[in-house]
């Protein structure tokens, strides 16, 4: 009987915070938090708690990195900033599916990434179209 009404209690607790309670806002963040952060300081407030808490968990990481690799910290983190719901989406099922590759291929499977994002930047330069990929060699 007394584990129920602490249960209950703590629903009740639960149900009256508001629902963004735990979240932290931009303002709130530490200045070393808002500088590994700030392409998202825009999109900030309106994540998901879990979102946030995932990237403040990065974020702590930040001051340890090189200064070329907090260069591509950010800029990482604005390309994913810009990218729509569905655009992210694809990203995360390409991402799973990548992790489903077995450890030998992965580094093939870059390196063919590689070469047909290099391709097409090389096509859009050239202003010829790129070939659809069935009658791509």
């Amino acid at each position: 009987m007394r584990n129920l009404a602490i249960l209950a209690f703590l629903l009740l607790g639960l149900a009256s915070a508001p629902a963004g309670a735990a979240t932290a806002s931009w303002h709130s963040l530490t200045p070393a938090q808002q500088e590994a952060l700030a392409p998202l300081s825009q999109q900030w407030d309106n994540l998901p708690e879990q979102q946030q808490h995932r990237l403040l968990k990065t974020a702590k990481r930040y001051p340890n990195l090189a200064p070329e690799q907090k260069s591509r910290f950010r800029d990482r983190l604005e390309t994913w900033s810009k990218l729509t719901p569905e655009q992210r989406d694809a990203a995360r099922e390409k991402y799973r599916a990548f992790r489903k590759v077995p450890a030998e291929h992965r580094e093939q499977v870059k390196r063919m990434v590689r070469q047909s994002q290099e391709e097409k930047v090389r096509q859009s330069a050239s202003g010829v179209p790129a070939a659809p990929p069935s009658l791509q060699p």
